[in-house]
């Protein structure tokens, strides 16, 4: 295939991608999911167990219940990081989760409440290896993944190690990068910082988090729509952001509102089934096979 991240080379091509969640890391559920609808999985560490050696074994389900229908080894698999972005010091204590999730063979990072641009910097330094140095300068310092976890990657990739290393990189600051990394604008802390959060480079699309956003503002259960006034002007600050900086924006998307989202802007999509996947893949005129 052109790329081994199926969600970045739909994205690449403007088409917007659909991703489905779990927390199940088994091997079983992982032959399940080879050939999900779903272009990417999210894996669920926020709430779930931080589990490297389920992790493993589910990668090993993605490849051996595949390739999936577009011809990729495995959906992408990005993994949501347990830690919160709080700060760039609350980052690096916890930067070893980046190094043993990569080491597994993930294909990159959703950060929850991301509040601060120091986090988000910490985040993209974290998965990129010393040697690529698209983008480091004043916004970004070099890489800081060690040796030691490429091999085992690699083989989760179905590539050499050697190119394993020119690949594991962050997309789309390295055009050739196939790790895709975003973040959570999920509370009032971090929406305060947003405009420079996701100005960082290294990040590729953010969100706005409705239901932790609607907690921050008081509201303990507004997940879903209708939301108030104010949780809808702050979900437009975070896709404005998001535009400025040239990043994609996620949204979740139903039946009744998955073209007038697509129309939005939203390229990263909560799709609740495979049948709104659908609608939204016609729509756009997507030719890849899910």
């Amino acid at each position: 295939m052109p790329r081994i991240n199926k969600a970045i080379e739909l994205l690449a091509q403007g088409q917007p991608v659909y991703y489905v969640s779990t927390a199940e890391l088994t091997y079983a559920s992982g032959v399940r999911l080879a050939r999900t609808w779903a272009d990417f999985i999210r894996i669920d560490f926020e709430h779930g167990p931080f589990d490297m050696k389920g992790l493993g074994e589910f990668m090993q389900g993605l490849i051996d219940g595949g390739p999936t229908r577009s011809g990729h080894r495995t959906p992408a698999v990005i993994a949501e990081l347990p830690t919160d972005g709080t700060d760039e010091a609350v980052m690096r204590a916890n930067a070893w989760m980046v190094k043993h999730a990569l080491a597994q063979g993930v294909h990159g990072f959703l950060l929850c409440h991301a509040e601060t641009p120091g986090a988000a910097r910490v985040l993209v330094e974290s998965a990129r290896y010393p040697f690529h140095k698209i983008g480091v300068g004043d916004r970004l310092g070099p890489g800081r993944r060690g040796n030691g976890g490429q091999a085992s990657a690699a083989r989760v990739w179905g590539i050499s190690v050697s190119e394993y290393l020119q690949k594991a990189d962050v997309w789309p600051l390295n055009p050739e990068g196939e790790l895709l990394l975003g973040l959570k604008i999920e509370n009032l802390r971090a929406l305060q910082n947003v405009e420079k959060t996701l100005a960082v480079p290294g990040i590729a699309f953010a969100e706005w988090g409705p239901g932790d956003m609607g907690m921050s503002l008081g509201y303990p259960e507004r997940h879903d729509p209708p939301y108030p006034p104010e949780m809808l002007a702050i979900r437009e600050r975070v896709k404005d952001a998001c535009k400025a900086n040239n990043l994609f924006f996620l949204n979740q998307v139903k039946e009744e509102d998955i073209t007038t989202m697509i129309d939005e802007g939203v390229m990263v999509c909560s799709a609740p089934n495979a049948a709104v996947a659908e609608l939204g893949r016609r729509y756009t005129g997507r030719t890849m096979p899910w």
